[in-house]
């Protein structure tokens, strides 16, 4: 099955997944900087949100350029990761209406922690296709960097109930930690 689709499809997800985030960004009724400032939070939520929709999209070009083909099960498993993904513009306008509230922060958490699940289900369904010994399989490993993400979201949630600006501090380490493209596989990438 050409995977030439599956990427055309989930690349207008995410183009559509940034649309909304944005748009519930609301234009303020004056002219002022307190209108601005009133902003802030949901601001800094979009800030934090796209850059997450970004690496997303990035390991996910990244992933599918280290493929040579997709099955069935590799579709439902790219639907499930843009399931979770399609949650992220509701959870960030919930926690930036709210001003980061621990519910909605814990809530932010978990979308972060399905995301990175899905991700992962969809790495192992595809190193299952191609075996652990292609391009794909040497280069992802044992997965220590997404394995720790999920760690760190879970750790996020349960923090977030006692301070919510350290859960989002701990989402915004794990987004930096990430921000530099994965290189497991553009360096097996090159060496061919």
């Amino acid at each position: 099955m050409n995977k030439n689709r599956l990427e055309a499809f989930s690349d207008g997800v995410l183009a559509i997944i940034i649309t909304i985030m944005v748009l519930e960004l609301k234009v303020p009724h004056e002219v002022s900087f307190s209108a601005l400032a009133d902003l802030a939070p949901k601001f800094l939520c979009y800030i934090l949100s796209f850059v997450y929709v970004g690496i997303y999209w990035n390991n996910h070009h990244h992933l599918f350029h280290a493929v040579q083909k997709v099955n069935g099960p590799t579709l439902w498993a790219n639907s499930h990761l843009l399931f979770w993904l399609s949650l992220i513009p509701f959870a960030t306008a919930w926690m930036g209406e709210n001003h980061f509230q621990s519910l909605t922060v814990a809530l932010y958490g978990f979308v972060l922690l399905m995301n990175g699940v899905a991700f992962g289900i969809l790495v192992r369904v595809l190193v299952s296709l191609h075996g652990k010994d292609s391009l794909l399989g040497r280069a992802i490993g044992t997965d220590f960097k997404g394995n720790i993400s999920v760690v760190a979201y879970v750790v996020g949630i349960a923090v977030s109930f006692f301070s919510s600006w350290l859960a989002t501090a701990i989402y915004a380490v794990v987004a930096l930690t990430w921000l530099i493209p994965d290189r497991r596989i553009e360096d097996k990438l090159h060496t061919y």
